[in-house]
């Protein structure tokens, strides 16, 4: 599979299934009740992005699982920011979050503050994103985050709390140090 095989995601999901039904279920809890995506949906449309994807060399579980939080924010972050638009007229709000992850579990948090929050910190630094990315979206453990990433568990935990602590600061609208 790390020679990029383009069957690997078909082949790999149903190995990866309760996971992915995780993942989702744990994104979902995210949101509001009686929200019009459903954990299934949404891994359903992971689904098909990922087999459609012709131009990922796929590594392993570890990758794909990193591949699926990325999907799934994409999806998410797109379904919050239709919503927004439809609900206030076009015009986007942006919600601050007290806390960065303690309030990942309130109904109410705002995907779109959080994705531009990672986006922000992509541009400062990309593994503290993309750390964040995968541990917020796609609920991999440090473990599976250094794994997916091939940097030491030290490293992708030194990361995720330096990436928490920049998040929160950017969802508040402060200014940062150099991380």
């Amino acid at each position: 599979m790390g020679q990029g095989d383009e069957t690997a995601p078909g082949r790999l999901f149903p190995l990866v299934q309760r996971e992915l039904h995780q993942i989702a279920r744990r994104c979902m809890a995210r949101e509001r009740a009686g929200h019009s995506l459903q954990a299934t949906a949404l891994i359903n449309e992971a689904y098909l992005q990922l087999v459609n994807a012709k131009d990922v060399a796929w590594h392993d579980r570890a990758h794909l699982l990193a591949v699926v939080a990325r999907v799934m924010r994409r999806i998410l972050v797109d379904h919050a920011r239709a919503r927004h638009y439809q609900k206030r007229g076009g015009d986007a709000v942006r919600v601050t979050l007290d806390q960065a992850l303690v309030l990942a579990s309130e109904p109410d948090q705002d995907f779109v503050a959080l994705d531009d929050a990672l986006t922000a910190l992509a541009a400062v630094d990309a593994r503290k994103s993309q750390v964040s990315e995968m541990r917020f979206f796609g609920g991999l453990t440090i473990e599976e985050t250094a794994e997916a990433l091939q940097v030491s568990r030290d490293t992708a935990k030194r990361d995720w709390n330096i990436a928490k602590l920049w998040l929160l600061r950017e969802l508040r609208g402060g200014t940062h140090d150099v991380i």
